[in-house]
């Protein structure tokens, strides 16, 4: 099997071409180490950093922006956009601080990237 992917890990955006026989994975047209890490698990586990926004207690906005602190299985995006999406994060809040702790035991946070007032 294989499969052409734009590597996202880096700004050059190679066009890799990641090819599964058996247990053998090889990476081609990669330009840096990043590539091959990121063809080869992108293949066996996806995954991706989100951002978001989660409702917010404030006369200032009505939404407050929020990211993974890593990346997560693309399995469970949809599954933490739906909880971020319910849940209200109280003020004041500052950038950095945890909205949602260890979401599914990843051991990745969902942290404020923007600080409010109270």
């Amino acid at each position: 099997m294989t499969k052409e992917l734009i590597c996202i890990s880096c700004p050059i955006g190679c066009h890799l071409e990641v090819t599964k026989n058996g247990d053998d994975i090889s990476v081609k047209n990669n330009k840096c180490s990043r590539g091959e890490i990121y063809g080869r698990e992108e293949l066996l586990a996806p995954k991706r950093v989100v951002t978001a926004t989660c409702p917010v207690r404030s006369d200032l906005m009505a939404r407050i922006p929020v990211k993974t602190t890593g990346a997560i299985p693309k399995e469970l995006i949809n599954s933490l956009l739906e909880e971020l999406y319910r849940t209200e994060v109280k003020t004041p809040v500052s950038g950095g601080d945890i909205i949602i702790r260890n979401f599914r035991d990843t051991g990745i946070d969902i942290v404020s990237t923007k600080s409010l007032p109270g």
